[in-house]
């Protein structure tokens, strides 16, 4: 999952990729899961959905990421696969070192 930051404008694009919007995507850490911020690299994601920035999105990366444009192939490495509505993040307890629970 990611927040997108923005948008990249391609002045020549592959014409398998004619209609496709590009995103800046800030991908979400585990520890910033909660709190609507990103920590994590940017990567660019290829969309269909149009979420605006600021959104969560979730993404696929590799292989799956040019799923949509089947079956022709695509330079697609990451996908956008839906926009996030609310996320609901309780992390389980990390043991200490021990081996016990701790919140």
């Amino acid at each position: 999952m990611g927040i997108v930051r923005g948008t990249v404008v391609l002045s020549a694009v592959d014409p398998s990729l004619v209609g496709t919007r590009f995103l800046v995507v800030e991908v979400l850490t585990r520890d910033a899961l909660g709190g609507g911020k990103g920590g994590g690299n940017t990567l660019i994601v290829a969309d269909h959905l149009a979420p605006s920035v600021g959104q969560t999105i979730a993404f696929v990366e590799g292989r799956e990421a040019t799923n949509p444009y089947h079956p022709e192939p695509a330079p697609v490495d990451a996908y956008c696969s839906l926009i996030v509505d609310k996320t609901d993040y309780h992390p389980a307890s990390s043991p200490d070192a021990a081996g016990h629970s701790v919140s």
